[in-house]
């Protein structure tokens, strides 16, 4: 029995039944061990260090600021009874602090997201011309080493800090179409969701390490330390990543020959050994390619209003101290990440199983992954002051989104595994547009503070995830398509 989506029931009996035939016909290759796994691990402790490098300086952030008049007002505007705040000991003091006002701080927070959109198309493009382990490589070290020069360029002076955030953006920017097109070479049909899910679940693992870590970097050690250690941390990994990885299974001098012949057989009939051309036309009028973009859109509008102000909404709503909410606001993402790599499981063995078409699995996991968030977001408006309540939403919210993982947001390697370095950088460009915008809109309407303020903003996020969820739902596919495997055809491979 199998069940398909109407619009896509054709398509979905053809290309991927032969390949999944072909997969049977190749005895697969122990996980244990492997080439494939040993790069989703490395490539997960890479998007670590990509988010923990990102979101340091919100944290930051605070201890950086002329606190004098912090201090007495830190909760007074908070709706609910503020709980204790523990005494800050005394450490090194010679550390800067300086008087932005809030424009500034907010150009500052959002200069990372300007240079991030600017290398999302050009990544997925210079990653199949130049190679991916190396633009992923250095994306990362250049992030790491400005990084490391923050806390100068802050002494210098806001604009130098802005430059400096901007340059980490236009590195993190080649990063996911990078390690996408490195997916494309190494990644097996039947086990895409497995390694995908686990190499970006470092994204959220930098996440949920970081929101904390830092805050108590800033208590007992000072702000700059918060940027010190992390890059430290980025520099290890550029050097585990130089001598590890290699672009492509044929190119790996330690890879087992079984897992070679296992990786490159299941491609074989995917992949186009055409380096030259680029089907642009094909690509942006692309339905299904458009689907992903609304999702990954509507999907990222939630996720980084949440990651911006879910701080802000501990604090100024439910009277958290700053290190309090730390460990708070990262709850969510543990979740998303437990999620992740949970779907990722699922989602395989429903289509190993073949009871389930690859569309209708993007499609449900997808569904659930972004109606799910959209509700709880919803309800967390509604606890008031009940801590725990809302602490339990907010993060089954974000949990559920973690399942999203294994829907549109992979389903570039499904639809165009040849081009989805290009195609990542594509949606990934639209789906920056929120984490430039989002925060903005939603602290213009939460300028008092209340919760009555804050629902609307939920509500906001709430209906932008449902429409991109049913969009999806409506124009996704799950198959290679037609414009993304012409160019093998037509040069007779």
């Amino acid at each position: 029995m199998e069940r398909y989506d109407s619009d896509a029931e054709k398509d979905e009996q053809q290309l991927p039944l032969l390949h999944r035939r072909q997969d049977d016909k190749v005895h697969r290759a122990p996980a244990c061990c492997s080439s494939r796994y040993g790069l989703a691990l490395l490539s997960s402790y890479g998007f670590f260090v990509v988010y923990s490098l990102r979101v340091n300086l919100s944290v930051a952030m605070v201890d950086m600021l002329n606190n004098t008049h912090q201090s007495s007002s830190n909760h007074s505007g908070s709706m609910c009874t503020p709980h204790n705040t523990p005494v800050q000991p005394k450490h090194n003091q010679s550390a800067g602090v300086y008087n932005w006002d809030s424009a500034t701080q907010g150009w500052i927070l959002g200069s990372f997201f300007y240079g991030y959109i600017l290398t999302q198309i050009p990544g997925g493009y210079l990653a199949g011309r130049c190679g991916a382990k190396w633009l992923m490589g250095f994306g990362v070290l250049g992030t790491a080493l400005f990084t490391l020069l923050t806390p100068l360029a802050a002494d210098l002076g806001a604009s130098y800090l802005i430059v400096v955030r901007v340059l980490e953006g236009v590195g993190e920017g080649v990063t996911f179409p990078a390690m996408y097109t490195m997916w494309a070479s190494w990644a097996p049909p039947l086990e895409r969701s497995r390694l995908l899910t686990i190499s970006y679940i470092g994204a959220q693992l930098g996440t949920v390490v970081a929101l904390p870590l830092s805050g108590e970097i800033c208590f007992y050690m000072g702000w700059p330390y918060v940027f010190y250690l992390f890059g430290a941390v980025g520099l290890v990994w550029f050097v585990l990543w130089a001598f590890l990885v290699f672009d492509s299974p044929n190119s790996h001098p330690r890879i087992s020959e079984q897992e070679r012949l296992y990786i490159t057989n299941s491609l074989k009939n995917e992949l186009s050994t055409s380096a030259g051309h680029i089907p642009w036309r094909a690509i942006v009028t692309s339905m299904p390619l458009m689907a992903i973009v609304v999702a990954h859109f509507s999907y990222n509008w939630t996720f980084y209003t949440l990651l911006t102000l879910l701080p802000t909404y501990m604090n100024d709503i439910l009277g958290f101290s700053i290190q309090q909410n730390g460990f708070l606001s990262a709850l969510p993402y543990l979740g998303c990440a437990l999620m992740a790599v949970l779907s990722g499981q699922v989602a395989d063995y429903l289509r190993e199983t073949r009871l389930y078409s690859t569309v209708f699995v993007r499609k449900s996991f997808s569904l659930i992954g972004m109606i799910g968030p959209a509700v709880f977001l919803v309800a967390a408006g509604y606890t008031g002051c009940d801590y725990s309540l809302a602490v339990t939403f907010l993060t089954l919210s974000s949990a559920l989104g973690g399942v999203s993982a294994s829907g549109f947001n992979i389903n570039h390697l499904d639809i165009a595994p040849s081009y989805a370095g290009i195609l990542l950088g594509i949606t990934n460009t639209f789906a920056t547009i929120p984490g430039m915008v989002g925060p903005v809109i939603a602290r213009a309407l939460t300028h008092n503070n209340t919760i009555e303020e804050w629902q609307v903003v939920f509500y906001i996020a709430a209906a932008i995830n449902v429409f991109g969820a049913l969009f999806y739902a409506v124009f996704g596919r799950g198959t290679v398509q037609p414009w993304a495997v012409h160019s093998t055809y037509s040069h007779g491979d």
